[in-house]
């Protein structure tokens, strides 16, 4: 895999991290709600004008058309499962901006998911 290919795969899983984390601000602003009928409207309408989420939903339109580069020209056997690098930023990102808890468990299964991909960029 060159440079470009991988720079296309690392910017679109990037993206995919971004939107999450933009998505779960976003929830966090709108904060809890139950999926009922009469909250359809209302919950529906405070998702698509809360500016986190919109962003959110941007970045995936962008790492879609990112993906797609990606995939002219890696094998989709190498570069699917480069998206588990999703995995790791988003769990360190999570840690760092939201707060959200890092236990050695999911410690360990960060460092495993990093030897996968690496083993799978390598071969």
């Amino acid at each position: 895999m060159n440079a470009v290919s991988f720079s296309l795969i690392l910017t679109g899983v990037l993206l995919n991290a971004v939107a999450q984390l933009l998505l779960k601000a976003g929830t966090n602003a709108i904060g809890h709600f139950d999926f009922e009928l009469r909250n359809l409207f209302p919950i529906g309408w405070q998702a698509i004008s809360e500016p986190h989420i919109l962003a959110g939903l941007m970045c995936y339109v962008v790492s879609v058309a990112v993906w797609i580069l990606a995939l002219s020209r890696v094998p989709v056997s190498i570069a699917y499962p480069m998206l588990s690098i999703g995995y790791v930023v988003n769990a360190l990102a999570a840690y760092w901006l939201l707060g959200e808890s890092l236990s050695a468990l999911r410690m360990g299964g960060i460092f495993v998911v990093i030897v996968g991909v690496f083993l799978i960029a390598r071969s």
